[in-house]
């Protein structure tokens, strides 16, 4: 039996505008403006490579929808 490791790719999140007020209309969807849907980050792979302070995490997906972060 082979065993397949899936591809990971590194990325950089894109900088989002700060959300100052509810009125602009950018806080309606329950989301903050320091929170990022997960289909941002991971971008259709199942998992990504993530640098944080010089060491590079795993965030995978898994087939239940659950996500781990690994280092």
């Amino acid at each position: 039996m082979s065993l397949v490791q899936p591809t990971s790719h590194t990325l950089s999140l894109p900088t989002r505008p700060a959300v100052h007020s509810q009125a602009a209309g950018a806080n309606t969807a329950g989301t903050s403006s320091g929170c990022v849907d997960s289909t941002e980050i991971l971008r259709g792979q199942k998992a990504v490579e993530i640098n944080h302070n010089g060491s590079t995490y795993r965030l995978q997906a898994t087939r239940l929808g659950k996500l781990i972060l690994t280092k």
